[in-house]
């Protein structure tokens, strides 16, 4: 029972991961057609908070990915490793049962 609840709160983390991909996503095409400006403080901080979360975390997959141009994959890359996670994880729960 205590594996299960791990995995639960390791799923509820990797959603929230997904989560902030997405937000960052958005907001970096919000800010690259000028729909918003990171004059506005709180664009601004959102986009300062999410970055400091993700960075670290894509950092790696781009040292490893290939160069593409201006093309970034690494969060794309990063969505499809947490799923697999996911996925794995529900089926060691499902196991463990």
């Amino acid at each position: 029972m205590f594996l299960y609840t791990l995995i639960e709160i390791l799923s509820l983390l990797i959603n929230v991961i997904v989560i902030a991909v997405i937000i960052q996503f958005v907001l970096s095409l919000l800010l690259a057609f000028n729909v918003v400006n990171r004059h506005n403080g709180f664009v601004d901080a959102v986009w300062t908070a999410i970055n400091a979360i993700l960075e670290p975390i894509l950092r790696p997959i781009r040292k490893i990915m290939p160069a593409t141009g201006a093309i970034d994959f690494s969060p794309m890359v990063l969505i499809i490793l947490l799923q697999i996670v996911m996925i794995v994880l529900k089926n060691v729960a499902i196991a463990a049962v």
